[in-house]
């Protein structure tokens, strides 16, 4: 039986892509919202860091499965699943990027789209 795939508010599929990063304790979560930028490929970017390999491949399984529970809906496109320095999620309208702590601070994202609204998450942020 084919599962029904549910169409999400990038700002729905955002807070489930922040979610599957808190069920795995990723650190530092950082929620660009690019849309009132010109001519950029997506509405946000949701960035963490992972201390281990093994948490950064954690996370990525966690968004995964986050939003294909909420939606029936896969990733349009992964990369980095091999190395586990930086996994990056497409989702079309959200992009997650699961990063460790030296390959953020060398590609340094947040400061490359300075012009975002920038949103520092936390725990609480999963109660509200």
């Amino acid at each position: 039986m084919k599962e029904k795939k549910v169409d999400l508010s990038s700002e729905d599929l955002s807070n489930l892509v922040i979610k599957g990063m808190l069920e795995k304790k990723a650190a530092n979560i950082i929620l660009l919202d690019l849309r009132k930028i010109n001519n950029t490929i997506t509405d946000f970017f949701v960035i963490c860091s992972g201390s281990s390999d093994t948490q950064i491949d954690a996370i990525a399984t966690s968004i995964d499965e986050e939003v294909y529970k909420a939606s029936g809906n896969s990733p349009w496109h992964k990369e980095g699943l091999q190395n586990k320095e930086w996994i990056l999620l497409d989702f079309v309208n959200v992009v997650a990027h699961v990063f460790n702590s030296e390959k953020r601070a060398f590609f340094d994202i947040e400061s490359l789209w300075g012009d975002a609204e920038t949103t520092v998450i936390d725990e609480s942020y999963a109660a509200a």
